[in-house]
C-alpha cells in the first residue's frame, strides 16, 4: 500500500474477517477496501499498537502525534543502513519491491494490480521486469496445462 494510507491507518480500521487479520482504508478515488494483513505483518502491528484501542497505528518517537511521510522515510532509510543495503531506499522501493515480487512469484496480473491499487493494468506491467523471460511465455504454461489435460 501506498505510505500515505499506511501512515493514515487507525487502530479502528483493524479487524478478523473469516480468520484473516484484516486493515480497511480508502484507496484513491475514495474506495473502501479491506485488506488482508500477512501473519508476520499482522503481528508487527499489534507490537506497534499495544494496549491502545484508538488512534493511528503508527506514532512518532514520543507517541505523541501521528507518524508522517517524512519521519517514515528516514526509518527506512534507516533500517536499509542497519540492513547492510548501500541503495537509496525510500517507502515507495518498498512498494515497488512488492509489486515486483508479486509478479516474479507468478501472481496474477490482475490480482498484482488490485493489490497495488493501480486503474490500468499497464501501471502494473511496468514494474514486471521478468515479462521478456522466454522461460514464462504462455507457450509453456499452456503446454504444461495440455499435457496435463491429456492424461
Amino acid at each position: 500500500m501506498r505510505i500515505s494510507k499506511a501512515l493514515n491507518a487507525d487502530i479502528e480500521h483493524l479487524g478478523l474477517e473469516r480468520g484473516h487479520r484484516t486493515l480497511t482504508i480508502t484507496r484513491k478515488g475514495g474506495k473502501i477496501v479491506t485488506i488482508p494483513l500477512a501473519p508476520r505483518t499482522a503481528r508487527a502491528v499489534d507490537l506497534c499498537v499495544g494496549e491502545r484501542e484508538e488512534g493511528s497505528i503508527f506514532l512518532n518517537h514520543d507517541g505523541t502525534r501521528r507518524l508522517d511521510r517524512h519521519a517514515a522515510t528516514r526509518i527506512v532509510k534507516r533500517l536499509a543502513r542497519r540492513a547492510g543495503i548501500e541503495k537509496t531506499i525510500s517507502p515507495h522501493s518498498l512498494r515497488h519491491s512488492f509489486i515486483t515480487a508479486a509478479l516474479d512469484a507468478g501472481v496474477a496480473l490482475r490480482d498484482v494490480q488490485e493489490a497495488a491499487s493501480h486503474a490500468d493494468p499497464r501501471t502494473t506491467m511496468r514494474y514486471d521486469r521478468a515479462r521478456r523471460s522466454l522461460d514464462r511465455h504462455a507457450t509453456y504454461i499452456v503446454a504444461t496445462f495440455v499435457a496435463g489435460a491429456s492424461r
